[in-house]
């Protein structure tokens, strides 16, 4: 199994970008039942937690992304996306998703998203 992040870019603030977490070799079953993070760090900071989305609960957001960002899927692709409006400079990052699985633990390299004033 990998997971590829894309999606990422320069934008202005006010604009959006959306995200895509795809996992290649994930079969359904796994994928349709796995939580699925998606977490960003900037230069010298820790990383920090954007959005869990776990089957059969509420997707919980950062409060500092609460109705701006959107955590959805698409089963068939095996893909998972970030859909980011209102951009600010703050989200500039780079943003990594992650699955938790019964099967194990699965991490994708980042995606750059910079937000310029």
């Amino acid at each position: 199994v990998q997971l590829q992040a894309s999606g990422g870019g320069l934008v202005q603030a006010g604009g959006s970008l959306k995200l895509s977490c795809k996992a290649s070799g994930m079969i359904l079953s796994v994928f349709s039942s796995a939580t699925v993070k998606w977490s960003r760090q900037s230069p010298g900071q820790q990383r920090d937690l954007v959005a869990r989305f776990t089957p059969g609960d509420a997707t919980h957001y950062a409060d500092s992304v609460e109705g701006r960002f959107t955590v959805s899927r698409d089963n068939t692709r095996r893909t998972v996306y970030l859909q980011m409006n209102s951009l600010e400079p703050e989200d500039t990052a780079v943003y990594y998703c992650d699955f938790e699985t019964y099967g194990g633990n699965y991490w994708g390299q980042g995606t750059q998203v910079t937000v310029s004033s």
